[in-house]
């Protein structure tokens, strides 16, 4: 069985809540990333910052990325999953829930992220085009 760490990338970095807008832009940059988990002070997973959702959320709407910080975009319940879950069943949760960007969790802790290129590198093309036509239908 493969399973969420057989095709994870580890060692997820986290964005602290407390940490800005700006702060979470350059991380993106400097790990040539184009999303970071928000880890809060209660070292828990809160959710996940894109780049377009600085870009939107923030400097779109006259917002300076200086001052506001990661804890501002965290809305919502995260979707995530346990390390040891079937790449079946993760693309099943990706493609209901429209996500393109996966936490893995082990033992209550942030343990990696699985992307769409991780997708991409590990399914088969069958797989692949199910998961692309499940997250990028439109309703």
């Amino acid at each position: 069985m493969t399973t969420a760490r057989d095709i994870m990338n580890a060692g997820a970095t986290c964005v602290s809540e407390d940490q800005t807008l700006l702060e979470a832009a350059r991380m993106m940059r400097d790990m040539g990333v184009g999303s970071l988990p928000i880890c809060g002070n209660d070292q828990k997973l809160h959710g996940i910052i894109t780049d377009r959702d600085i870009v939107v959320k923030c400097i779109a709407e006259g917002k300076d990325a200086s001052m506001c910080t990661a804890a501002e975009l965290a809305q919502g319940e995260v979707t995530w999953v346990d390390a040891m879950t079937d790449v079946t069943e993760v693309v099943d949760l990706m493609g209901r829930e429209q996500v393109k960007r996966l936490p893995v969790i082990e033992n209550h802790q942030l343990v990696g992220m699985i992307s769409e290129a991780d997708l991409a590198r590990h399914l088969d093309d069958r797989q692949l085009s199910e998961f692309v036509e499940k997250v990028f239908a439109r309703p």
